[in-house]
């Protein structure tokens, strides 16, 4: 919801050039808007970790669904 928006931009922007930051995601950063309900403010705080920051993406299986399917 927008309200979560808020916060997690108000965490980003706290964070901005003060602290290391590790962000985790499923999604790609183009569906961040559509989750947080306003495109600008995913935008913005998407500009915020990347600035001095890098993305990695790792493709495969996921570990945890792998292991959770074993019994």
């Amino acid at each position: 919801d927008i309200d979560g928006a808020r916060l997690l931009f108000q965490a980003g922007a706290d964070c901005y050039e003060t602290r290391s930051v590790i962000s985790a995601s499923n999604l790609e950063s183009g569906g961040w808007g559509d989750v947080s309900g306003d495109g600008d403010m995913a935008a913005a705080v998407i500009d915020r970790i990347v600035h001095h920051g890098g993305i990695l993406r790792f493709h495969g299986e996921s570990y945890r669904n792998r292991h959770s399917l074993m019994r």
